[in-house]
């Protein structure tokens, strides 16, 4: 189990963590909406893929499986 502290810190990150998912998806959506460079865009939304992965990561670690 994940101590107080830990798990208090762990939810400080998963916040940061969303709050850059979201930054990152309004900032693709700009950037389609522009007519940017499809190559910086690519690398934006795999940017935000690599965060969302994080996301989970850190959900899991946060919200127990009781299944298992």
């Amino acid at each position: 189990m994940v101590a107080d502290q830990e798990q208090a810190e762990l939810r400080l990150q998963l916040a940061r963590l969303r709050q850059e998912h979201t930054d990152f998806d309004a900032a693709i959506n700009a950037m389609e909406t522009t007519g940017c460079d499809r190559l910086q865009i690519q690398r934006m939304k795999k940017k935000k893929l690599f965060i969302k992965d994080r996301l989970q990561d850190l959900e899991d670690q946060v919200i127990p499986d009781w299944s298992a």
